[in-house]
């Protein structure tokens, strides 16, 4: 009899990185033989979506306990953790839901952050002591979690953040030639913090170097940002690029791509760029979605592009630093075999990164928490 998984978190059509994971996630767990449906959070109740039996309403005081209710009809509960998915402050409605449910939960942290705040760290801590299991897509989350709430390193697991197969044909090549223009690409939800305004001040350094690339920065304002803000860090940006006399080589396109869409964006990109100014992101798809096409990447130096990137699939560059933008492009771009190798690189790292690989992990995960008592609570 296949395992009955519940999974708890944002799902399409809501645009954000979490529930572009776990539909992905869904629809690779199904294919691997779990029973698996969703338990989705919004704002607001929506149409029915493939696979969701149940909403969590933001503004539902009863939401926690209904959503436990339906979860305890599963074998095991897969649980996604943002802290602005959740209702609360810090989302900490979610320890809501552990305290009601009754059956063991694996708990993905998409972030673990260095210096939390009171309530963060209690949110963690409440999540640590009501999972059966933890999972992190990177060692160095894993590390702070062990040193930050003094998890105890067998609970938990490390899975690769999960990425479509999209290599192309033609991965192993030199991207740039002299015949033809360049595309560096950024993508993501758009919001203050992506760096966006570094990359546009590195490209200017380009100029007289190397024929200029066009930059595309794809993908639609945070809906957080955009209800908080509106466009203001985009208008930003389009000024800076008229400023700086960049609009022939720049260009925002702000649509939500579909899947398919997006993918064949990021094969047609000759380097994917990530300029972000965190330090503290462990978590990236983007970045698994670019190492797994075989794209070259040049990115700051934050966690999760130090673990991938170190062992020759990309380019780490300081935060905040055009002149080093700059100069990791050009190399990307004119030195001869340096994007090869990052290519060859990212195909060696792209099998354990691929969907189906990570589901397995996923199940194996599950089976083994399935008969497991929970832990005791700290």
């Amino acid at each position: 009899m296949s395992i009955r998984l519940g999974v708890v978190s944002t799902y399409p059509s809501t645009p954000c990185g979490i529930a572009t994971f776990s539909a992905a996630l869904v629809s690779h767990l199904a294919g691997a033989g779990a029973d698996v449906d969703v338990v989705r959070l919004v704002d607001a109740p929506e149409d029915g979506a493939p696979r969701v039996v149940h909403q969590w309403v933001a503004d539902d005081p009863s939401g926690a306990r209904s959503a436990a209710t339906v979860l305890d009809g599963y074998d095991v509960v897969v649980l996604q953790h943002e802290y602005g998915i959740y209702p609360g402050p810090d989302g900490q409605d979610v320890l809501d839901l552990l305290a009601h449910v009754g059956v063991p939960v694996v708990t993905v942290l998409h972030t673990v952050l260095t210096r939390p705040s009171a309530n963060q760290h209690r949110v963690i801590a409440g999540l640590v002591a009501g999972s059966a299991a933890l999972v992190t897509m990177t060692s160095t989350a894993r590390d702070r979690l062990v040193e930050g709430w003094g998890v105890d390193p067998a609970r938990v697991a490390v899975v690769p953040h999960g990425a479509e197969d999209n290599r192309a044909p033609d991965a192993g090549e030199v991207p740039w030639r002299p015949e033809r223009r360049a595309t560096v690409l950024t993508w993501g939800l758009l919001s203050e913090g992506k760096g966006v305004e570094w990359a546009l001040r590195g490209l200017v350094q380009l100029r007289g170097r190397m024929p200029l690339p066009a930059y595309l920065v794809v993908g639609q304002t945070h809906p957080r940002v955009l209800e908080r803000d509106g466009e203001a860090y985009r208008d930003r940006l389009v000024a800076l690029a008229h400023d700086l006399d960049l609009t022939e080589s720049v260009r925002f396109d702000g649509r939500y791509l579909s899947g398919t869409e997006l993918r064949a964006v990021v094969r047609r990109a000759d380097v994917v760029l990530l300029p972000y100014d965190s330090s503290e992101q462990v978590t990236s798809g983007v970045l698994a979605e670019a190492v797994a096409a075989g794209r070259p990447v040049v990115s700051t130096r934050f966690p999760h592009a130090v673990e991938l990137l170190s062992g020759g699939a990309g380019l780490l560059v300081p935060r905040r630093d055009p002149t080093a933008i700059a100069d990791a492009l050009e190399r990307v771009l004119t030195v001869d075999g340096v994007a090869g190798e990052m290519a060859a690189t990212a195909q060696r790292l792209a099998d354990s990164m691929l969907w189906p690989a990570v589901a397995r992990q996923y199940l194996g995960l599950a089976e083994g928490v399935r008969h497991r008592a929970l832990p005791a609570a700290v």
